[in-house]
């Protein structure tokens, strides 16, 4: 089970779905409604992640353009445009993404070294990617805090496969973008009543949560005083050490970018 090093419980975990442009831009391939809102929460949900140092599991939806039938699914989130870039604001600094290649290959301690991990998203359930599936599964977290989108598909999907897996879930509901009020209205109730628990992203901001880790944008710091250990520092190969290949997200003015703002990041497999 994934615990800190000191054999921690992690307090809380957000699970960050699709949180992309053709997602949250009004000008996107297919905009949640009420994009302004929804826009303005999520902010301060990432806000209060990077405040209190919450570890994030995030969706990438990623789809060529021949998958997709536009009779019955818009079209987005196409690899190479725009639309499926994430939003800049909602990548930390540390992260990793790990690639999609149908095996179950993938490390555990993957928070002990990165505060964000990215799984693509091929289907509306990301427990179809097995590596996801693997990770979320052995994760030992108190309470799984998910938002995105979309919350009548792919929001309904993790929380049901969460309580499926007998994990705590807890929605934030106006930080979960739908494309129809009252199918979102209808799963909301329909996931409140298998054991999920909804609120909004005003009770979640009052929330205070105990700092396990300290992360930076190239180590992590352990911050358990009690232990009598003022710091233990871990390197997590951001300069390209361990092995790791480089991909590009296509997210633009970024901290840390690279040439052309384009911003780097770690693959794993």
């Amino acid at each position: 089970m994934q615990r800190s090093d000191f054999g921690q419980t992690v307090p809380c975990v957000l699970i960050d779905l699709n949180t992309q442009h053709d997602f949250f831009d009004a000008g996107g391939a297919c905009p949640v409604l009420d994009v302004p809102g929804v826009y303005r929460c999520l902010r301060r949900v990432v806000a209060w992640v990077k405040r209190n140092q919450v570890p994030v599991i995030s969706t990438l939806d990623l789809h060529r353009g021949v998958e997709l039938d536009h009779r019955t699914v818009p079209v987005r989130c196409v690899e190479g445009t725009r639309g499926q870039t994430k939003l800049d604001f909602t990548l930390l600094p540390n992260r990793v993404f790990i690639a999609g290649d149908n095996m179950l290959s993938v490390p555990i301690d993957l928070f002990g070294r990165h505060q964000q991990v990215i799984f693509p998203q091929r289907s509306r359930d990301i427990f179809a990617n097995p590596k996801a599936d693997r990770f979320i599964t052995q994760l030992n977290a108190a309470e799984f805090i998910v938002a995105g989108a979309v919350a009548e598909h792919e929001v309904k999907a993790v929380v049901l496969g969460l309580l499926a897996r007998n994990k705590r879930a807890t929605i934030v509901s106006d930080v979960c973008g739908a494309w129809n009020h009252s199918e979102m209205d209808l799963s909301l109730r329909q996931m409140a009543a298998k054991g999920a628990v909804v609120i909004t992203a005003e009770e979640l901001l009052r929330r205070k949560l105990p700092r396990c880790w300290r992360y930076t944008s190239s180590t992590v710091v352990s911050a358990h005083r009690p232990f009598g250990l003022d710091a233990v520092v871990r390197r997590n190969g951001v300069n390209g050490s361990n092995g790791h290949r480089r991909i590009d997200l296509g997210i633009q003015g970024h901290n840390g970018s690279g040439q052309n703002g384009q911003t780097h990041q770690h693959r794993a497999s």
